[in-house]
């Protein structure tokens, strides 16, 4: 999905734009009144306004809602109080006067504003037939935990606890409404909600963001060019500050109360256009074409904390979390952020500094080739991550716009396709390179590489040996060089050979003033493998060393790791089901191949990705395959016939992929377990050119693995065509 970054004018609508008035003579008065009309005729036609915020109650006190109908439409005089009439109440624009009798019997005056809920069991959606009116009333809490139902202490989930919500807020299945609350006043609190469905055709002029919850200033009003000012300076948000200490918290957006992707995905979760200290927390996220946090204009002093962001970023732009605009003093924190589309988390020309720690990031980039955390900007902090299963590197910081000073320390890596750090060079500009880093930097020979490469291209240390000797005492001497007065930390490395991951922290040491360093290391095995980092506070942190190996001082043999030393490691699955007492594990079998009798192909019409009758069919049965042998994992591949040019087949072949990986999804398959790519027309069934050829050659073929290691012998059942 395609996003225009929008100007936005706000003090002509707003009314503050003002001047001495006994200074200005009648026919100025009269040319300033002509222009301003003009520019708001020519603006509303540009653009879709955010509705118009209403002036709050005058009353000091605020006012306790019962929520007890799930219809929605025009405001009447009638026996269900909706939620539309209840913000529009608290807003001030519904009198309590216009309300019916038993309407007024839900209102009770409170110190704050709270609107709660008590719908009948049967109808506990409410099914919206255009946008709500933003929620403008500072203070104001929506609650979806006081419908009755709700069970605080129950949770479907085991990783965070996040309790499964009764009432949702979705768009009317012949409506088309773009956002599913928008915030514009401070220290709101959104909380126990279900939201999903909320999205928009796409036009050759874009509306303001969809959104299931969207939190800007009280007044946006898009223009697609920067105005001049008539009288004095015109600030973009002057005397109209954003919305502070917004709460999001234990709801569950973009994913219906029973865990399912919805017919009509959203666009976004939370789209924090611009906001101060916000709060999103303990939240599932899922089922996004994009992000499921996005930021726009400023997001400074965002919190995202321990939320559950899985399987977003299925159709448009792919990251779980992406953050834009000023950003500083933001944290991201306890998340478990799994099966997204693209990077877990991605800092685009952000402004500000960030910490992001303690997060399980995992099998991530099902669709995208992307580092698990890329960075942009000066003075990040990443520490205490776990990240691993990633169809690319690491972490990745770029080096163009200038990025130094990132500190990442104490983070375990394990199953990546690429480097544990990857500190990106100015020459490298292939969209691979700056999205997935361009691989092991040679160590600097100039003074320019300072400039050219992320983190001030500060050098990864060098063992003085690819190997270190055990059994001459009981710890392992390890020796080395780096930069001069840096920390320099040893891991233990993943994987067998290559650059493995950084796995598992054993030691720090100082490096001298000529960059020497030294530790004697306890614990290790012959066979471990060991690499290192290096820090300096004003460079940042290094890339990582090739490993060294430890062998045993008196053996000639091959190094064999010690099964007792173990790695970090963790399962493929996003999310483990809740069950009354652990299932018993059955006795373990010797290790046989994997036979599967399941189609490894599904076909498409001419130009199409949409998802047949027969297609369908053939997925069906792969589902299944899929439910039985839960060890499975599978690679979509999308592909085309020879026919148009490669950027049109490719995009072809890629959306055919992706309708058969999200046929699967809707079918109960984790997303986690499979990753899409596109071939277009490079890689032909059949080199012929007759109607046949061409059918065999429009498909999505599937790559079945087992996660054990086990070989997969496929029987591949029948061949459907179109």
């Amino acid at each position: 999905m395609k996003l225009l970054k929008l100007k936005f004018i706000w003090s002509v609508v707003s009314g503050h734009l003002t001047t001495d008035k006994e200074q200005l003579t009648k026919n100025h008065n009269k040319l300033r009144r002509q222009k301003l009309s003009k520019l708001l005729n020519f603006s509303t036609l540009l653009l879709i306004l955010l509705p118009l915020t209403a002036l709050a109650q005058t009353s000091d006190k605020g006012l306790k809602i019962v929520v007890n109908g799930n219809q929605d439409g025009a405001i009447i005089a009638d026996d269900v109080l909706t939620l539309r009439e209840a913000i529009s109440l608290v807003n001030g624009s519904l009198k309590i006067e216009q309300l019916s009798n038993i309407e007024k019997a839900q209102i009770t005056p409170s110190q704050y504003s709270q609107i709660s809920f008590n719908l009948p069991p049967a109808q506990t959606t409410i099914y919206l037939q255009e946008v709500l009116p933003p929620l403008a009333t500072p203070g104001l809490i929506i609650d979806g935990t006081t419908q009755p139902g709700y069970n605080r202490e129950k949770s479907p989930t085991t990783e965070i606890k996040i309790p499964q919500p009764v009432v949702s807020i979705t768009a009317a299945s012949d409506a088309e409404v773009f956002r599913g609350l928008t915030i514009t006043a401070d220290n709101v609190t959104i909380r126990g909600l279900s939201i999903y469905g909320f999205n928009s055709y796409h036009r050759d002029t874009e509306s303001t963001p969809p959104a299931d919850i969207f939190i800007a200033h009280s007044f946006i009003l898009p223009l697609t060019f920067k105005l001049k000012s008539y009288v004095g300076n015109i600030a973009e948000t002057e005397n109209n500050p954003p919305p502070q200490n917004v709460v999001i918290e234990d709801n569950w957006l973009g994913i219906t109360p029973e865990a399912k992707m919805p017919v009509m995905t959203s666009a976004f979760g939370v789209y924090v256009f611009n906001s101060v200290d916000t709060m999103i927390r303990r939240n599932r996220i899922s089922y996004h074409d994009g992000s499921a946090v996005i930021t726009g204009i400023r997001a400074q002093g965002l919190k995202t904390i321990e939320n559950i962001i899985i399987a977003n970023g299925i159709a448009g732009m792919p990251d779980a979390v992406r953050l834009d605009g000023i950003i500083d003093k933001s944290e991201i924190s306890g998340n478990l952020i799994c099966g997204n589309d693209g990077s877990g988390i991605f800092l685009f020309k952000s402004e500000g500094s960030i910490r992001i720690f303690q997060n399980q990031i995992k099998a991530n980039a099902r669709r995208f080739r992307r580092a698990a955390i890329y960075l942009m900007g000066n003075d990040h902090q990443i520490y205490d991550n776990q990240i691993s299963h990633q169809a690319g590197a690491g972490i990745v910081i770029a080096s163009y716009p200038q990025s130094d000073r990132n500190i990442i320390l104490n983070n375990q890596f394990w199953n990546l396709e690429g480097l544990s750090i990857d500190l990106n060079a100015f020459h490298n500009v292939d969209v691979q390179n700056w999205e997935n880093g361009d691989g092991p930097n040679p160590p600097r020979n100039s003074s320019n590489r300072r400039l050219d490469t992320a983190n001030a291209a500060i050098n990864s240390p060098q063992f003085l040996s690819k190997e270190f000797f055990s059994g001459l005492s009981s710890t392992v001497g390890i020796d080395g060089m780096a930069e001069p007065n840096s920390q320099v930390d040893v891991y233990l490395v993943g994987g067998k050979d290559g650059y493995g991951g950084l796995n598992k922290f054993l030691a720090s040491s100082k490096a001298d003033t000529q960059g020497k360093f030294t530790m004697n290391l306890a614990n290790l095995q012959p066979g471990d493998r060991i690499s290192a980092i290096a820090t300096l506070p004003q460079y940042g942190t290094s890339e990582p060393t090739y490993p060294a190996s430890i062998r045993a001082i008196n053996s000639q043999s091959p190094p064999v790791p010690d099964p007792l030393n173990q790695l970090a490691t963790s399962s493929l699955q996003c999310l483990t089901p809740v069950t009354e007492k652990p299932p018993e594990k059955p006795p373990e079998k010797p290790p046989t191949p994997t036979k599967l009798k399941v189609p490894k192909n599904v076909h498409f019409a001419l130009d199409k990705y949409n998802i047949s009758p027969a297609s369908a069919r053939v997925l069906n049965k792969i589902a299944q395959v899929l439910r039985d042998n839960p060890s499975i994992v599978v690679e979509i591949y999308g592909y085309t016939d020879y026919r148009a040019n490669d950027k049109y087949n490719m995009r072809l072949g890629a959306n055919r992929a992706k309708s058969a990986r999200n046929y699967l999804i809707r079918q109960g398959i984790a997303p986690e377990r499979m990753t899409i790519r596109s071939f277009g027309k490079r890689q032909l069934l059949t080199p012929g050119n007759g109607k046949l050829d061409h059918a065999r050659n429009r498909r999505a073929e599937f790559i079945f693995q087992d996660i054990r290691g086990m070989e997969v012998i496929v029987q591949e059942e029948d061949l459907q065509l179109e």
